[in-house]
């Protein structure tokens, strides 16, 4: 029985470290695609290359995170222009 309960224990898939894998080349076009269209620092681009040369899903996670926050900045920009471009009450005389 108690044997049962120690195979149980370290068959344990949620405390089971995630095996990495390194990206293929067409893991590196999909993440080179993801950049397109924005503007990022090549230091940023180099980072999730140098990381998904060891964990292909982490410099996948890296670039969603990178992207977003620059999503997020650009609508809090926009709103503030917004804002901004809605205070045209006065009449220009």
């Amino acid at each position: 029985m108690y044997r049962a309960l120690i195979d149980d224990i370290f068959s344990d898939s949620e405390g089971a470290e995630e095996t990495t894998f390194p990206a293929t080349d067409e893991d590196l076009l999909i993440l080179t695609d993801k950049f397109l269209g924005f503007e990022i620092p090549p230091k940023v681009f180099l980072q999730a290359i140098a990381i998904a040369d060891y964990d292909c899903a982490a410099a996948f996670r890296y670039v969603d995170n990178y992207l977003n926050t620059i999503k997020h900045k650009n609508q809090r920009k926009q709103k503030k222009l917004l804002v901004l471009g809605c205070s045209t009450r006065f009449d220009n005389n």
